[in-house]
């Protein structure tokens, strides 16, 4: 037992010790809270040298519209997405807010306002209101529940025994994947950021 645990250690301190490759560039500035506009600049990127994944992508979203980008699986719409929220660096071209390069931003204000719901949901293990307010920790109940009536979940939460605070299991194993799906749009609804991700996010929903 002692043997097993000390390995586990030695995992879980390599992990702690470990350092994120994308940092803040030096004199980078918060990102205020604002209409927002994203933009591609000649971006090209490889996951692997050799293997382009987007080449010369110029795209530019105005504040307040609606972009949907529609290709086949494996053509780079997650690839975009990631790139928006700084989790790769372009291997060439810009990517912008505001017409800023989004290095110029810290990382923190950059991802404080984005809201994303991906295909793969991720939920908590603990209840369904703590899941939702995850988005915005110091919202009311309230709050919570108008999410959820945006999300169409409001529904299925009032008819679970323990309502919204029903547990909803490790990685929401106890919901189903449309259920789990409504709660993290719910989520990104309270949230309430400038931009707004969906990634497949209604994949587990009737149209």
């Amino acid at each position: 037992k002692i043997q097993h645990g000390l390995l586990a250690a030695e995992f879980l301190f390599n992990f702690l010790d470990s350092e994120p490759t994308i940092k803040n560039t030096p004199n980078a500035k918060d990102l205020k809270r604002s209409k927002m506009s994203v933009g591609f600049k000649n971006v090209t990127f490889e996951y692997n040298a050799g293997e382009t994944v987007l080449r010369d992508i110029n795209l530019h979203v105005p504040a307040g519209r609606v972009c949907a980008l529609v290709g086949p699986s494996g053509g780079g719409k997650t690839t975009m997405f990631n790139l928006i929220e700084r989790f790769y660096e372009p291997l060439r071209g810009t990517v912008e807010i505001n017409n800023t390069d989004i290095k110029k931003y810290t990382l923190h204000s950059l991802r404080k306002n984005i809201a994303e719901v991906s295909q793969d949901v991720f939920l908590f293990n603990g209840t369904i209101a703590e899941n939702i307010k995850y988005g915005a920790p110091n919202a009311t109940q309230k709050q919570i529940e108008e999410a959820a009536r945006a999300a169409n979940a409001h529904e299925f939460i009032m008819n679970l025994p323990k309502k919204y605070n029903a547990n909803v299991g490790e990685r929401g194993a106890l919901l189903s994947g449309g259920q789990k799906q409504r709660i993290a749009i719910a989520r990104a609804i309270l949230k309430d950021a400038p931009i707004l991700l969906l990634d497949e996010a209604t994949s587990a929903l009737d149209t």
